[in-house]
């Protein structure tokens, strides 16, 4: 693969317009001349720097909310930290604003990640509960501890670095940090941390076990939102000279996500367009302001008009539009045959399962089972509804905790290790109920696949390319590679899910029903599909309750009943086996005399 078809086959996850990355610089560098030499009047110039500094602020959210989908409402205590760290360092100990600006941004990324952290055991309102509360707990510091915030009357006299003393030349600099800091937001997005928030914000579950670790990208999601709400404020004290507590209290924290969410909490675009809307739509009705009442329910109104019809923003309206004005991609080039290494030539044994139990208090789900998977070949685990066997995949995958036993993979010990990790060493696997990352196109979705330590494509972002085209192809979709998800059909959406597991070459493929609602054709298909993967030399443990599809592509079975192993063998054996009758019919088998 050229380095050009290479560069046309990336540009396909998201096409854009060949110029943009040039426009974008002229549009910023016509915007810090504008700045410089257009005469302004002090009101002017404030707004400027207060919607620039803002937008900083802003970007912050559109990282830890709409790429990573983690609820922020301290973003102005971040903000905060960073303005009175430059504030109180140059108006009291008397150090350089650069330097200042630093420890506040460093101040505001512990915090950060500390709010982060909490995400180990915290999730939804619960995770807003406890941002709300360190607002909170900021804002009162900022009031109360009057020797070194000094209390509601705030900071003064702030200083410029020298060379930024001109208000004008001050925001055009605030203008180069913005379009900076929108550029980096905006590349984040398609790399690999950025598919990682992404697949966590769409299903934590499947990011975990495709081998992402979630809790780390939660915690630098938060730290990365933070320091852009350190950035924001520190700036933000340099431009006004002045901070005071009431500018970064918990009203602000809900200014800055309506700014995100009003103009699409996923875009740097959006986040930049809510910041300049809410900030002036105000100015706008300043004429309403002698009318009580008025100006306030025509603001409110319109923001809520704009939410509700253009529920993904401003931004998200506007780009389902503009996507039809995209040009066209070059041609795909194919990314060659998939490699599966089948775990490589290590011993006979690829998977050692030793009385594994797992108990939900009283009730034994998995009890003592033992298991053993040869390399290569298709083995399958099955039971009546209820007898422990997707419970077995969870302990396997790392979902669940053994209650005791042990799990060997490829000679490794992996009874402890979180799902993360048993993916890095070498477990892949798939839902009876499809865990796709919907907002996401077939190719982003197989590329964290391939992303898994130690896999072929390694870091090189061509070969993660080529790689993760060729999973596709080998399930026979690599021509929609380029669409979401989330507009195919039931079947294709299996394919590209057993797709992800293929491209990261894991030694042993753990398949929970895959069967489970295809159609006859499909079903076909997936036949098909699973005895070219065994015929590469990957070992696969499935779960269906079709006993047509188990019989033909598994050569050994282990039976279930009420979480305890009954049967385990070659298949023509298993199927036979008295206690397997009785356990699927419900009694045992007439004898002949």
């Amino acid at each position: 693969m050229s380095s050009s078809e290479t560069t046309a086959s990336a540009g396909a996850i998201r096409p854009r317009l060949r110029w943009g990355v040039p426009a974008y610089l002229l549009l910023v560098l016509a915007a810090m001349a504008l700045a410089i030499v257009v005469p302004k009047t002090g009101y002017v110039l404030n707004i400027s720097l207060q919607a620039t500094t803002y937008a900083i602020a802003v970007l912050g959210l559109t990282v830890v909310l709409g790429l990573c989908g983690q609820i922020n409402l301290a973003q102005a205590a971040f903000f905060g930290l960073g303005a009175y760290a430059v504030g109180i360092g140059q108006t009291e100990h008397g150090l350089n604003f650069w330097a200042c600006l630093l420890i506040g941004t460093g101040v505001a990324a512990g915090f950060g990640a500390l709010l982060g952290a909490s995400t180990l055991r915290l999730g939804g309102h619960y995770l807003a509960m406890v941002t709300i509360s360190f607002q909170q707990i900021v804002t009162l510091v900022l009031i109360n501890w009057i020797p070194v915030t000094k209390g509601p009357d705030g900071v003064r006299a702030i200083p410029r670095p020298g060379f930024l003393a001109d208000g004008s030349t001050y925001l055009a600099f605030c203008i180069a940090v913005l379009a900076a800091v929108g550029f980096l937001v905006w590349r984040l997005r398609d790399s690999r941390l950025g598919r990682a928030m992404r697949a966590v914000r769409d299903n934590e579950l499947a990011a975990g076990v495709a081998g992402i670790d979630v809790y780390r990208t939660k915690v630098t999601a938060f730290a990365l939102s933070a320091i852009l709400g350190g950035v924001g404020g520190g700036l933000f004290a340099g431009g006004f000279s002045y901070v005071s507590p009431d500018q970064f209290s918990f009203a602000e924290s809900v200014v800055f996500l309506t700014m995100v969410l009003l103009g699409g909490a996923a875009s740097p675009v959006g986040a930049v367009i809510g910041t300049g809307l809410l900030i002036l739509i105000p100015e706008w009705l300043r004429f309403l302001k002698s009318i009580p009442g008025l100006y306030l329910a025509i603001y409110g109104a319109a923001v809520i008009l704009i939410m509700v019809f253009m529920p993904d923003g401003i931004w998200g309206f506007l780009r389902g539009r503009l996507d039809r004005l995209k040009r066209a991609v070059l041609p795909v080039r194919s990314g060659g045959a998939l490699q599966l290494s089948g775990g490589g030539q290590g011993a006979d044994t690829v998977l050692e399962v030793r009385g594994l139990s797992k108990h939900f208090g009283g009730l034994k789900a998995v009890d003592e089972v033992d298991l053993t998977i040869r390399r290569g070949g298709v083995h399958a685990l099955i039971g009546p509804n209820g007898s422990g066997k997707t419970t077995t995949l969870n302990v396997l995958s790392g979902l669940y905790k053994a209650t005791a036993g042990s799990i060997v993979l490829d000679g490794r010990d992996i009874t402890n290790l979180p799902p993360h990790a048993r993916t890095q060493a070498g477990l892949g696997r798939t839902f009876q109920n499809i865990r796709l990352w919907r907002s996401m196109t077939a190719l982003e979705n197989v590329m964290v696949g391939a992303e898994r330590p130690g896999s072929p494509a390694g870091s090189d972002p061509a070969a993660l390319m080529a790689r993760a085209r060729a999973a596709l192809a080998f399930v026979e979709l690599e021509d929609r590679a380029d669409e979401v998800v989330a507009s195919f059909s039931y079947g294709h959406q299996r394919a590209v899910e057993i797709a992800r597991a293929l491209a990261g070459d894991p030694a042993l493929l753990l398949l929970d029903e895959p069967g489970a609602g295809l159609n006859s054709s499909e079903k076909v298909e997936l036949r098909n599909l699973l005895k070219r993967i065994s015929a590469r030399g990957l070992t696969i443990l499935i779960i269906d309750h079709d006993m047509t599809l188990v019989s033909e592509v598994a050569q050994h079975i282990t039976v279930l009943n009420f979480g305890r192993r009954i049967a385990d063998g070659y298949s023509a054996d298993v199927l036979k086996h008295p206690d397997v009758i009785a356990a699927y019919l419900g009694a045992a088998p007439d004898v002949p005399a």
